[in-house]
């Protein structure tokens, strides 16, 4: 069924998502602090920290997806607390059948290795957590039938913080867990909640999107390293740190994630670095699937293996 929605915010994650939901017939509103063109939606430019008027506009559902200009305490709460504030006031009396929320689970504090899932206590020790939390409450106290996303480490295509810094070989504190998310399965989560809602399946305040596998941030580079036949970044010893995030509730739900691992999000965008670098590639199978990449122009041969997730 269309819907009339409002985006607010339109990154990475926000334009993904805005194509998708134009793909599915619904009538989109984009309201965005920078111009966009080229997309089949109405555009507004507009940055929600500050005061602004929807002349009228009543959207079926909202999504608020925003990302402030400057990590700082002071971006922050411009952008997620007062912005908050600002979309409530230009919806002033209009309801929305559900606000959906992106946040982040910076707002867990837990910093031990410990599993965390929706119930853990929200204590957050940094500045960003802390103002997310602000902002989530604003959210369930100006629509109660909100629902909340705490989103892990999004990564995909374009996103080679971790492949540069194997490249880079910077060392890597020991027994530091990491919990991710590709992309394109923040996007999935959120289409899918979007499509229980509409199916006025009862859907709880908050989610946690994050894939099946916690993993230590040295196996990640380890793999990486092995994958660009690249010797392993050192490692300095530490105690426990960061947290497990548990994904069971948006399971439960039945949401499949399209990529259970870090393993099958990084090989599909190793994948297409190498196409964009203008490599030759060839593949072939028997236990593995070795993955050769080399340089049309001779200046590097790139050669790893990308083994198969069973």
């Amino acid at each position: 069924m269309a819907n009339n929605i409002m985006m607010i915010g339109c990154g990475d994650v926000g334009l993904n998502l805005a194509n998708a939901l134009i793909e599915l017939g619904h009538q989109l509103t984009i309201i965005k602090r920078s111009p966009l063109t080229g997309i089949n939606a109405t555009v507004i430019e507009q940055d929600v920290s500050q005061p602004f008027s929807l002349n009228g506009l009543a959207p079926d559902y909202v999504f608020i997806i925003l990302s402030p200009s400057a990590s700082t305490p002071e971006a922050y709460q411009q952008v997620f607390v007062e912005g908050v504030k600002n979309v409530a006031q230009a919806l002033q009396g209009h309801t929305p059948k559900r606000v959906f929320f992106v946040s982040s689970t910076s707002v867990y504090g837990q910093d031990a290795g410990e599993w965390v899932s929706e119930q853990s206590t929200t204590e957050p020790t940094r500045f960003n957590g802390q103002i997310l939390r602000q902002a989530e409450d604003l959210c369930w106290q100006t629509w109660p039938n909100s629902t909340v996303l705490r989103c892990g480490g999004i990564y995909g295509a374009g996103r080679l913080r971790l492949v540069n810094w194997v490249q880079s070989g910077r060392e890597v504190k020991q027994n530091a867990w990491t919990n991710r998310v590709h992309v394109a399965d923040v996007v999935g989560i959120l289409l899918f909640l979007l499509q229980c809602a509409e199916q006025q399946r009862a859907l709880d305040k908050v989610y946690l999107a994050v894939d099946d596998c916690p993993v230590l941030q040295e196996d990640v580079l380890d793999w990486l390293a092995q994958q660009l036949n690249l010797p392993p970044v050192p490692k300095v010893a530490a105690a426990p740190s960061n947290k497990r995030l548990s994904n069971q509730r948006i399971k439960k739900l039945g949401y499949v994630f399209k990529y259970p691992s870090f393993k099958e999000g990084y090989k599909g965008m190793l994948a297409e670095r190498c196409s964009k670098n203008a490599c030759l590639c060839q593949y072939s199978s028997i236990m593995s699937q070795k993955f050769r990449c080399y340089n049309i122009i001779g200046v590097k041969v790139f050669y790893f293996e990308v083994v198969h997730i069973i």
